[in-house]
């Protein structure tokens, strides 16, 4: 079951604070029990404090993306760019969202600032996304490639490939046009080596790249069950006779606010799914977010089911690891 994709942030959420006082109100404004009715979302926009405290953490960037935008009517060349793109283009991301904006601007006289991070570049292709100018989709995911932690890397392209968003020969053709030593070239390399459109959710992502760097074996993904009532389901991760699961709300049809008895339902099939595949003299090991981002966690949960570190990484060629960084640090 894939993960649904969240909506965006509607930007008319936003308002001017100078808008604002023109209607004789005040951003400082309180409720009659004394908690502020507006929440600044940077220097001059505010948005209802009611709407704020229901963003989720990537829709609030999105919210100072385009509060950003709102403000900058000094900078008419500046695109959208780097992780404000991510954001944009409703991509996940493992690492927590910067209190910053990202834009890139062919005008060198321009600096950044606590609020904006600029990039100096002459972007010829441009979109626009709900009035915002900002790079291109495969422009983007080769930025996060290049700039961002591999975690944030993989999840944006296994999203965008698993949603139909782009391809991989696109991505490819995008990647053979950076020039040969541009900066982060080989870290997109090897970002791009281990996106895959079967991953089905941020935390298959991230989970997949805790075990390239654990230097575990490469696992084979959404790896069919079947017994002799015909398929159980898929697994996330396989090797040989052992499977892998990352649990997440989502996968099994749980949501917040769900219904005890409901609850209980889904959590039961669940079990009886577990214990036909663990019938088929397989083994099982399951782990949650917490587990997935502490890779000594993803270890030992691994390794008590037969799945160990090996001394050396196999996961590529020889060719391919060739391409890649040599400091791991890098990636």
């Amino acid at each position: 079951m894939s993960t649904p994709r969240r909506n965006p942030l509607n930007p008319a959420v936003l308002r001017l604070a100078a808008d604002v006082r023109r209607l004789g109100e005040s951003p400082k404004d309180k409720d009659e029990a004394g908690s502020p009715l507006w929440q600044p979302v940077r220097h001059g926009v505010i948005v209802p404090t009611s709407t704020w405290h229901r963003l989720s953490a990537d829709q609030k960037h999105e919210a100072l993306v385009h509060a950003t935008a709102l403000r900058m009517d000094d900078d008419s060349t500046a695109v959208f760019s780097r992780t404000s793109a991510t954001g944009l283009w409703r991509l996940p991301r493992i690492s927590p969202w910067p209190a910053y904006a990202e834009v890139t601007t062919p005008n060198k006289r321009t600096r950044s600032s606590g609020l904006i991070r600029r990039h100096h570049f002459v972007q010829d292709t441009v979109v626009e996304i709900a009035g915002v100018r900002v790079t291109p989709l495969l422009r983007t995911l080769l930025d996060t490639a290049r700039f961002e932690d591999l975690l944030d890397a993989v999840a944006a392209l296994d999203h965008a490939l698993h949603h139909g968003m782009c391809d991989v020969a696109a991505l490819e053709e995008e990647y053979d046009a950076l020039e040969s030593g541009v900066k982060g070239r080989a870290r997109a390399r090897l970002a791009l080596d281990l996106a895959d459109g079967r991953s089905e959710s941020p935390g298959e992502s991230l989970s997949r790249v805790q075990m390239f760097r654990l230097n575990l074996p490469r696992p084979e993904l959404q790896v069919e069950v079947c017994d002799a009532n015909g398929s159980i389901g898929f697994c996330d991760f396989g090797w040989g006779r052992t499977m892998g699961e990352f649990d997440g709300r989502q996968k099994y049809g749980t949501r917040k606010g769900m219904d005890q008895k409901e609850l209980e339902t889904v959590l039961w099939h669940e079990k009886r799914r577990e214990d036909r595949i663990r019938a088929t003299d397989r083994k099982m090991g399951r782990w949650v977010w917490s587990d997935a981002i502490n890779p000594k966690r993803m270890e030992r949960i691994l390794a008590v089911q037969g799945v160990k570190a090996q001394a050396k990484n196999t996961w590529f060629t020889a060719r391919q690891a060739a391409l890649h960084p040599r400091n791991v640090d890098a990636a």
